[in-house]
């Protein structure tokens, strides 16, 4: 499985079959299915920094759209707009993780 696709699935970038995860964010020390050691990889807040811009800009301009568009009331546009990039990021965080350590694997980032 190519690691990329592996990392936004949340896999093991390695094999493709153990869990990258074991909590919400909190990358598991080693693949249970392939034992690939994931403690010398860290991600820092770099997908954090990536989804915020990429639901931000999504919303943001959506909304600039809408306002354009239709005029709506500032209370209705907050009414979906805070839910969306809200739901937006927590959703594109571990798949946006996951792509990061799978990114370091491939350019050979931890190696001893």
């Amino acid at each position: 499985m190519d690691p990329i696709r592996a990392g936004l699935l949340c896999r093991c970038p390695n094999c493709g079959k153990g869990a990258l995860f074991g909590g919400f964010l909190k990358v598991v020390d080693r693949c249970e299915a392939c034992g690939f050691d994931f403690t010398r990889l860290n991600t820092g807040d770099g997908a954090a920094i990536f989804i915020m811009q990429i639901a931000g800009g999504i919303v943001v301009f959506g909304a600039l759209f809408v306002m354009i568009a239709y005029n709506p009331p500032i209370w209705l546009l907050l009414l979906v707009t805070l839910p969306l990039v809200a739901g937006l990021s927590i959703g594109l965080m571990r798949p946006g993780k996951g792509v990061m350590i799978a990114l370091q694997m491939r350019n050979g980032v931890g190696r001893g």
